[in-house]
């Protein structure tokens, strides 16, 4: 897929794409987190080991990300699920008929809130996925002030009011899988020290079918070290049943 995506706010998205563009039939979109970009090293892997299996994948910078325009500032939950919506626009223009989404934690919520108002999005993977978000914004940076605070002590990832509101004000997007009627799959890793793996649990619990629950034994958040190929080993499994 060549051509420019721009979100509502026209702000250029920079992704990468892997496959065949001929090849129409489905289209795996794969969204990172909050401090996050598309250059991540599972996202590449991700999309690397897509393609190798013959499915066409495309993974994105939110904006105020990576390489994407937009300041970081600016950036939520509310704002990256139009950016997605851009993303799923463009695909759809491109003339792909099928869409499939996963999304890394921050992502994964992303997805979720996306997922129940667009019906495009056909498929549903939530990686290491964010589920209580105001909960995830007190643990993490509860000790920061937003406006001069940063994520994580980065300079370059700093807190703003509008991020904390707006993880404040969706709270959890438990209250919305009921809402999700589309192949779910939600991965996790049990050494996750970022989003604890009971939240993939909860949100497995909260879904309904057709759902899948995969624990990894050992895994972190970012699927480090051997992390990386069960991952998408998984990922690949699961798809490989949904997309036929």
């Amino acid at each position: 897929m060549e051509r420019e995506i721009l979100n509502s706010s026209k702000e250029s998205l920079d992704y990468e794409f892997h496959g065949d563009p001929s090849d129409t039939s489905l289209l795996v979109i794969i969204g990172h987190g909050v401090t996050g970009n598309k250059d991540r090293p599972w996202a590449i892997g991700l999309g690397e080991a897509l393609e190798k299996e013959g499915f066409n994948a495309l993974r994105f910078s939110f904006a105020g990300n990576g390489n994407s325009d937009g300041k970081f500032e600016d950036c939520t939950i509310t704002k990256e699920v139009k950016d997605l919506k851009a993303v799923v626009d463009a695909a759809e223009d491109a003339g792909y008929n099928r869409i499939c989404y996963m999304g890394h934690s921050m992502g994964a919520a992303v997805g979720i809130l996306s997922a129940v108002k667009d019906e495009r999005i056909e498929l549903l993977a939530s990686l290491s996925g964010m589920v209580h978000t105001k909960d995830f914004c007190d643990r993490e940076f509860g000790g920061q002030t937003p406006g001069k605070g940063c994520m994580w002590d980065d300079k370059e990832c700093p807190l703003s009011k509008t991020f904390v509101e707006d993880m404040a004000k969706i709270k959890s997007v438990l209250g919305k899988t009921e809402k999700i009627e589309v192949p779910f799959l939600i991965l996790h890793g049990d050494k996750d020290d970022v989003v604890p793996v009971e939240e993939g649990q909860e949100l497995y619990a909260n879904s309904y079918e057709p759902k899948e629950l995969v624990i990894l034994e050992g895994v972190d958040h970012v699927y480090s070290g051997a992390g990386l190929d069960q991952m998408t080993e998984a990922v690949v499994s699961w798809l490989k049943t949904h997309a036929s």
